[in-house]
């Protein structure tokens, strides 16, 4: 298979550097098992376009005029050196993984939303490795790919940043705001803004590959919402933050909407594959394992739905509060590991159900605060955090029962991320706490420059949220502008990724930061 340098991209070329690299040790690796196996090894007459990784792309068939064992790979006879071969398909594996595992990148990790991260994360804080001012707010999650870091900020811009340099490689202009993270897979970056629209932009220079418009984006509103005046008047949720993240699988795009719809989209081209209609608002971000899509909606519902058709396979029903809206409707994306889906929801619960049947295995209660965070799932332990109680809790994965929680004063909608024995969580304070998950310490803290500035403005002695100082009243108008006033301290809505050794995240300062 030969491959014309002329007119690649510069991500391109850096894709094909790796691949160049993977396919020494694919030659490597055939003189081995040549040497191991004899004249019975038949992989050692695959042609490179048969074996080999491609600008990201694994590429396997079968040899001419061979059998094929279905799993795309030569049979071969059994031998007394079969253990060889057995050891050396492992080793093939574990070298080509990361060519392989290069080529995506979505919210919370992976399309199950596992927020487990492969990098090594930094047990000890040394400084600021960069900092990018996107001239907005940034709620999103960064995504990183390629060597590059992609954010959407809350002035309609879609940002692609140098991942060691924290330069502007490219910007998009989109005519709302962005709130959703976004999904990079095979050269085009996914995501979704409040002007309506689904964009697919090319990685390598963020020109527009085709966009699709939803039935109109909207927050989540109802009268009296959270006990707020006036009583009698229908109000936008003012802490209906984010959009709802794409997640890609199998050459489809999925997301949701606050039209109340899931969409289903053709990845390559954006047509319309099918949808599904909840009945309300969809912020969360869908998670896809073993051909299911698990998603919630502000209706109080837990859908199952077959990624292929759009078929419901089950609901589940959570709580509701008919008088003020608190205590009701699903923000938290799940999370899916060992045949159990993991979410939590403003009713105050931690959900674990059973993924193949929907059937409830155990629920956590957080008494009043809100879960809003995706949870992260590790080892057979759950990690998720709260709103007004501030805790970031560790469960049994099996049972539900708590392990440890840590108090962090202020609330947390950033979701934790994991690498190692390090967890990583941005709070509303305006600051990104690492914690050491042997001992259950706080490793360190960095506090971003709204924290730093305003930070003592809005804070109580004790060090929680000085909520009084920003808003006197709880008229809807006052609230609004309350909540805003509190977020100049840096507030961290941002759920962080995990590079080597490197931690970014986002802040309602407007900073990207990077951080070691």
């Amino acid at each position: 298979m030969s491959i014309s340098e002329q007119g690649l991209s510069e991500i391109e070329h850096q894709r094909l550097e790796r691949s160049t690299f993977d396919l020494r040790k694919y030659f490597v690796l055939c003189h081995l098992q040549s040497e191991l196996l004899g004249s019975e090894s038949a992989i050692t007459k695959r042609t490179l376009s048969r074996g080999s990784c491609i600008a990201g792309t694994m590429i396997t068939g079968r040899d001419e005029g061979s059998e094929d064992d279905g799993g795309g790979l030569t049979m071969i006879p059994y031998s007394e050196k079969a253990t060889c071969f057995i050891l050396l398909v492992f080793t093939w594996a574990s070298l080509l993984t990361p060519c392989i595992g290069q080529d995506s990148s979505m919210f919370r990790a992976d399309a199950q939303h596992s927020g487990v991260y492969q990098a090594s994360g930094p047990r000890s804080l040394a400084g600021l490795k960069w900092k990018f001012n996107a001239g907005g707010e940034l709620y999103a999650s960064p995504t990183a790919a390629d060597g590059m870091i992609f954010i959407g900020s809350t002035n309609g811009d879609f940002f692609a940043v140098d991942q060691e340099t924290g330069k502007q490689k490219w910007k998009f202009i989109t005519k709302g705001r962005i709130v959703s993270s976004a999904a990079v897979v095979s050269g085009t970056v996914y995501f979704v803004s409040y002007d309506s629209c689904f964009y697919a932009l090319n990685e390598s220079d963020g020109k527009l590959k085709w966009k699709f418009s939803t039935e109109g984006e909207k927050r989540f509103n109802a009268k009296h919402i959270h006990g707020m005046e006036p009583a009698n008047e229908l109000m936008p949720d003012p802490f209906d933050f984010y959009l709802s993240s794409p997640v890609v699988v199998n050459g489809e795009v999925y997301f949701g909407s606050g039209d109340g719809n899931v969409y289903s989209l053709d990845a390559s081209t954006g047509r319309l594959k099918w949808t599904f209609h909840t009945g309300d608002v969809v912020h969360a971000s869908p998670a896809v394992s073993d051909g299911i899509l698990y998603v919630g909606s502000w209706n109080t519902f837990f859908y199952a739905i077959d990624s292929s058709t759009g078929n419901l396979v089950w609901r589940f029903k959570t709580g509701e509060d008919p008088k003020i809206h608190n205590q009701i409707g699903i923000q938290s994306s799940a999370a899916i590991a060992d045949g159990v889906v993991y979410f939590g929801c403003r009713d105050s619960n931690l959900y674990a159900l059973d993924a193949r049947t929907g059937k409830q295995r155990w629920v956590y209660n957080n008494a009043g605060s809100w879960v809003i965070g995706s949870p992260a799932v590790k080892d057979g332990q759950v990690y998720f955090t709260t709103s007004d109680s501030a805790l970031l809790h560790a469960l049994d994965a099996k049972s539900g029962k708590e392990l440890f929680s840590i108090g962090m004063k202020w609330p947390m909608f950033s979701s934790p991320a994991l690498a190692g024995d390090m967890l990583y969580i941005g709070s509303h304070e305006g600051k990104l706490f690492a914690v050491n998950l042997r001992d259950h310490s706080i490793a360190w803290i960095f506090q971003t420059d709204g924290s730093r500035k305003y930070g003592s403005i809005y804070t109580t002695k004790d060090g929680r949220p000085a909520y009084e100082v920003a808003m006197q009243t709880f008229f809807y108008d006052d609230v609004v502008a309350g909540i805003q006033k509190m977020f100049t301290v840096g507030a961290i809505l941002s759920s962080p990724i995990v590079l080597d050794h490197i931690v970014v995240f986002g802040s309602a300062d407007g900073n990207l930061y990077a951080v070691y």
